[in-house]
């Protein structure tokens, strides 16, 4: 088939090199303007920006599409582009720009979407976030039909995957891309033969998953700890999971429940490689932390360069 693809991160990438590899024309890649990033913050594009250069694919990186919004000449860009690429279908994964109507009406297949839940579960811009914050056992992949809302598009395929109980945002993630550009390969097959069907979404359990904001990194030793741990790992690689030690920010990226009590954040026990602390109910034993400007390092290594520990209280401000 040929293609017009739209997206922006590592998620996007693997779908685009899944598709590249299995013979589809990319007609055209879309992606979002360079941003500044690093300690230099220096412009840099984006990792679907860097696979279509690298193939020799044209590439589009219009700052809207709306054809009437705050940006028209990139919209009105942005549809000449695609007119003159063709497309019979355009596939989306993480593209972070809304799609107007005249986008998914363009291709004679329409636009279909890569999600990262099986929908309706997790509509929205965060799902494998918020499936390890809720302690979801299963995820998985939704390829879905695009229409004018919010991931409420009629269901093409579908595949579960399961969340094991160490699995991160980055871990998951991983999997994740790679099964979303298998499965979008295995769409275009079945499209091009005539054999893709669409499948409603249920009007049942449909929850939201709304983008992460960083303040929620901020570890509330008031939870229990069961909660706590979830969500540090749902917060890594980013924004990463913090507390106060001493007034200075202290990230968390790797912690165990356990048993123990006392008032939420008090360092129950300090010493060897056990730093547990208490919350609203059970404690948790943190495991990897980060120290503003350092690197991650074991419990072990932590209580070296911070000895007399115990009694002390996370979250604290002074």
């Amino acid at each position: 088939m040929r293609v017009a693809f739209a997206g922006t991160p590592e998620f996007a990438r693997a779908a685009l090199a899944q598709l590249h590899a299995a013979g589809h024309a990319i007609a055209l890649v879309l992606t979002q303007p360079d941003r500044p990033a690093g300690r230099g913050m220096r412009l840099q594009a984006s990792p679907v920006k860097a696979l279509a250069l690298e193939r020799g694919i044209p590439v589009a990186q219009p700052r809207s599409l709306r054809l009437d919004g705050k940006f028209p000449d990139d919209a009105h860009a942005a549809r000449a582009a695609l007119e003159d690429a063709r497309p019979d279908v355009l596939v989306v994964a993480a593209y972070g720009l809304i799609l107007p109507p005249w986008t998914l009406a363009l291709p004679p297949h329409g636009a279909l979407n890569i999600h990262a839940s099986l929908l309706p579960r997790w509509r929205g811009a965060a799902p494998i976030h918020r499936a390890i914050e809720a302690g979801d056992a299963t995820t998985g992949i939704t390829i879905m039909q695009m229409d004018a809302g919010l991931d409420t598009g009629d269901m093409l395929l579908a595949e579960p995957v399961p969340i094991a109980p160490e699995d991160t945002t980055g871990t998951l993630h991983e999997r994740l891309a790679a099964l979303g550009g298998r499965l979008v390969v295995e769409a275009l097959q079945r499209a091009a033969a005539g054999t893709l069907s669409r499948t409603p979404q249920p009007a049942e359990g449909v929850t939201y998953a709304h983008k992460i904001d960083k303040a929620e990194a901020a570890i509330d030793w008031r939870e229990p700890a069961q909660a706590i741990e979830r969500r540090i790992r749902a917060f890594d690689p980013f924004p990463g999971a913090h507390t106060l030690l001493d007034g200075e920010p202290l990230k968390v990226w790797r912690a165990r429940v356990a048993e123990g009590h006392g008032a939420p954040g008090d360092v129950l026990e300090a010493g060897g490689e056990r730093l547990r602390v208490a919350c609203g109910s059970g404690a948790l034993l943190l495991e990897e932390l980060q120290r503003p400007g350092g690197r991650r390092v074991d419990a072990r290594a932590f209580l070296r360069a911070q000895p007399a520990l115990a009694g002390q209280r996370l979250g604290a401000s002074a």
